[in-house]
């Protein structure tokens, strides 16, 4: 999976680049798709970092054969992002979780 095509599954799914976080809770990791999206005027971010933000995501999940798991759970999902509410991913990284959860995101 590379950036581009994480950014294309959100704009098939919800019709919005959002924002895509990694986040590590009580030994799980979680991909997030936050409520904040690239066409807001208030986002952070320029498109070119936006597309480097989620490439450098993409490569993670990737390093952690989650594609699957991400783009299933996308696909799926009757959940979508709103205000104050992401939506999360659980990743199943199994016994390689405790390689990955010494890294910061």
């Amino acid at each position: 999976m590379t950036g581009e095509q994480l950014h294309q599954l959100l704009i098939e799914k919800w019709g919005r680049s959002y924002d895509v976080q990694l986040r590590r809770t009580q030994g799980k990791i979680f991909v997030q798709i936050m409520w904040r999206y690239l066409e807001q005027a208030s986002f952070p971010m320029t498109e070119p970092e936006y597309l480097e933000h989620l490439g450098a995501i993409a490569t993670y999940i990737q390093g952690w054969q989650a594609v699957q798991q991400v783009q299933d759970f996308i696909e799926s999902t009757k959940q979508r992002p709103r205000l104050g509410k992401a939506v999360s991913i659980p990743l199943e990284l199994g016994g390689r979780t405790s390689e990955w959860l010494l890294e910061k995101f």
